[in-house]
């Protein structure tokens, strides 16, 4: 049987043979990743504000946010190895509901932190759950839609986590208006957005009604049992030639773009708020206003930059099913150095803002790339474990990228002595540490085209 290319799949919306429980597997998906984003966005907004409270007087928000952030992303990785081997081995929709209620309740216990310890604990437990979301949501509309959906439906899944991040935008901004009313304590709006992540603890049970394992999965399972073909086994993705290297390079795709984000892209709130901070203080702004106009600021350029994202990732998917997946990362890494530098070199104030949806527009379109590109190079026994692989493992090298721009900064602006040097160390080490786009270039010399081709079967 001849599969349909994805030039006719371009010409035919991806949703238009999906049944009422596809649609409730894509939208099951969705919102468990789009919630899993809106929790990681609002740790990116609360964590200055949360470093200011939780720290020693004296110790540096910038350095010890970088060090929560990396002990996030380790969590995210270890995460992401657990969970993903389970999906395969006992089921996708089982392994979901356990990582958002993980991510839901650790987020909302973030808001009780009396020390940066316990706040660390919380935000490497809660990577945890984090961590498991996306390859099983991945790999649970892959195996559940049809295969003339897919691209599309993986390409949305990804864009709608823009939504998710635009919602903490939202409440970002809605909290710092509070603060700046004084309808809540000065200095403890971050609090109040912790407890707002513990919301999607509700969606477990949704999942836990209807959800279902794939059909694909539930005979291949029973085939590969009779077959001895082991199901979400690391041996048999790093032991098998035909796996290995898509493992590794695909490890490599993503480090690229992870450590681009987390380790560069989203520090853009700690730009944003040194350079709105100096503008309050120039125009004269009471001090105890300043505080919440920066967070409403923040809350501004993160909503910027993921509507920037939302049609990124879009655009990407148009991309991948006309020109293939591989010249669509190519322009798509090239792209995020660009927009990246001269974000963090040109950004100057709020008549600026536009360029936070550029640079979120071309850094986040790599990521709907590996939502569509990731379960193709996989079988059916492997693809969780072999997406989490790619997508998390990397996490672990993406986690010393905040060590790598604390120090890289620190060694910048060291004689530094007005908050404008300081403020230009910051810029250029987020600068020289976007080089790390190359990584995805190479990376994508030695991987295969999949544009067309069925999914891979043991």
């Amino acid at each position: 049987m001849t599969m349909p290319s994805d030039a006719a799949q371009a010409n035919v919306p991806w949703y238009r043979d999906l049944t009422s429980y596809h649609w409730f597997v894509f939208l099951v998906a969705s919102l468990a990743w789009l919630f899993d984003c809106l929790d990681q966005q609002l740790f990116i907004l609360a964590r200055g504000k949360a470093m200011e409270a939780l720290l020693p007087a004296g110790w540096d928000p910038k350095l010890y946010g970088g060090y929560a952030t990396s002990i996030f992303v380790a969590g995210w990785a270890m995460g992401g190895l657990i969970f993903g081997s389970l999906g395969d081995r006992f089921g996708r929709a089982k392994m979901l509901t356990l990582t958002v209620l993980i991510y839901s309740v650790c987020t909302g216990l973030s808001a009780f932190s009396t020390g940066w310890i316990d706040f660390a604990s919380y935000r490497f437990l809660t990577g945890l759950g984090v961590g498991g979301v996306f390859g099983l949501a991945v790999a649970l509309v892959a195996d559940t839609l049809p295969d003339r959906s897919r691209t599309g439906a993986l390409g949305m899944l990804q864009a709608l986590s823009a939504v998710g991040n635009v919602t903490a935008g939202l409440v970002s901004m809605f909290i710092g208006s509070l603060e700046s009313r004084g309808a809540i304590p000065a200095g403890k709006g971050w609090t109040y957005m912790f407890l707002v992540g513990a919301i999607p603890a509700f969606l477990c049970v949704f999942i836990q009604l209807r959800l279902k394992e794939p059909e694909k999965w539930v005979k291949a399972r029973e085939v590969g049992r009779a077959a001895g073909v082991k199901f979400g086994s690391y041996s048999a993705l790093l032991g098998d030639a035909r796996w290995r290297s898509s493992a590794l390079l695909g490890m490599l795709l993503c480090v690229s773009g992870v450590i681009g984000l987390w380790g560069i892209g989203f520090f853009s709130p700690e730009l944003v708020g040194d350079v709105i901070k100096a503008s309050l203080i120039k125009e004269g702004v009471p001090e105890a206003e300043i505080a919440g106009r920066q967070q409403y600021w923040i809350g501004i350029n993160s909503i910027v930059q993921n509507l920037g994202a939302f049609f990124g990732m879009l655009l990407f998917t148009r991309m991948a099913q006309g020109m293939g997946r591989k010249a669509a990362f190519a322009i798509g890494y090239v792209a995020a150095l660009v927009a990246t530098v001269a974000y963090f070199q040109l950004f100057n104030g709020r008549g600026d803002i536009w360029m936070s949806a550029i640079m979120g527009g071309c850094q986040l379109a790599l990521f709907a790339g590996f939502a569509i590109y990731l379960p193709e190079l996989f079988p059916t026994s492997l693809r969780s474990t072999g997406t989490s692989f790619c997508y998390n493992v990397g996490r672990f090298l993406a986690a010393t990228g905040p060590f790598t721009m604390g120090a890289l900064q620190a060694a910048l602006k060291a004689g530094a002595t007005t908050p404008d040097a300081k403020l230009a160390a910051f810029r250029n080490a987020c600068s020289y540490m976007s080089v790390i786009f190359l990584l995805g270039l190479v990376a994508l010399a030695f991987l295969p085209e999949t544009k067309g081709r069925p999914l891979p079967e043991d």
